[in-house]
């Protein structure tokens, strides 16, 4: 599926050490592009980069820390990555947390949104000046067709005042596609040539799909296998939106299967009304004052 070579081009994936992040970093290792697994727990990115190098003996792979639960780590791996590195090619903002109970962040926020939105918007925002310099730089963030029927809680942001699971992942995920969207329009706003796109994975078979902490049974897991589309096949949504030269920004992937659940990659139009540019204005305001992460868009 994915043609073009890849040699020099620099990704960092985050969540990267298992499901729709590892895929598309073996196939993205596998065309010849520099990757960097930014993971929570580098013991098990470790093992995705063992893995990973077992098919691609001469590819390149690191493993960087990133915790987006903790917003002085998303600062911390920025600082560590700048002083590395000089060019971003890509970032795919990859990493989610799924229905887990009620539980915050480090700095107060609730874990779905904190995590799976405001975590990337902190880190895009901090790595915004390298993915400026960098030529045909994109920045991909992963949504979900969660965010169908979601909206954001504006007033219960942090689910103080009634929290439930799926209401919350849905917020999140629509967060990540109005995000996704906002910054393409700022970016084009300010004549800048780096390119934003959303992506969704269809409904595949990761590890996202845990019930609390646990394993789903076996029962669960054959059904799955039978109605979901497996890790890889998701990946390909995030590798099109990563790659595809004809993209020009602002476009939301996903399968082209029914109900969007599986298939391959096509442009993908979400349902009127969920571009809204005064909800989408607000959600940055806010995402800007939570996090602290003032977005740098001067040609410097």
């Amino acid at each position: 599926m994915l043609e073009q070579d890849l040699t020099g081009k620099r990704i960092v994936i985050t969540g990267a050490n298992s499901g729709i992040g590892l895929e598309a970093a073996k196939v993205l290792v596998q065309k010849g592009a520099e990757v960097i697994l930014a993971v929570r727990n580098e013991q098990k990115g470790a093992i995705a980069k063992e893995t990973i190098l077992s098919g691609n003996p001469k590819g390149s792979v690191l493993v960087m820390g990133l915790n987006l639960a903790d917003l002085s780590s998303v600062r911390e791996f920025a600082q560590n990555y700048r002083s590395r590195f000089d060019t971003l090619d890509i970032l795919i903002n990859n990493a989610g947390v799924m229905v887990p109970p009620y539980q915050k962040t480090k700095d107060g926020f609730e874990m779905q949104f904190g995590t799976n939105h405001l975590g990337h918007f902190a880190l895009t925002g901090l790595l915004l000046p390298l993915l400026k310099k960098t030529p045909n730089s994109r920045v991909v963030t992963l949504s979900s067709i969660a965010h169908r029927g979601a909206r954001i809680l504006f007033d219960n942001l942090d689910g103080s005042k009634g929290y439930k699971a799926m209401k919350f992942y849905g917020q999140s995920k629509l967060a990540n596609l109005l995000f996704a969207k906002e910054l393409d329009h700022r970016l084009k706003q300010y004549g800048m040539a780096t390119k934003s796109l959303a992506c969704h994975p269809g409904i595949s078979s990761t590890n996202l799909f845990k019930i609390g902490n646990k394993d789903a049974p076996g029962y669960v897991k054959a059904l799955m296998k039978l109605f979901l589309q497996p890790a890889e096949k998701g990946a390909l949504p995030t590798l099109y939106a990563a790659t595809e030269t004809s993209l020009n920004g602002g476009e939301y992937i996903g399968p082209d299967g029914r109900g969007n659940r599986k298939g391959n990659p096509t442009i993908e139009t979400p349902r009127s009304g969920v571009y809204n540019s005064e909800t989408m204005k607000k959600l940055w305001d806010v995402s800007q004052k939570l996090t602290g992460v003032a977005y740098d868009f001067s040609g410097e």
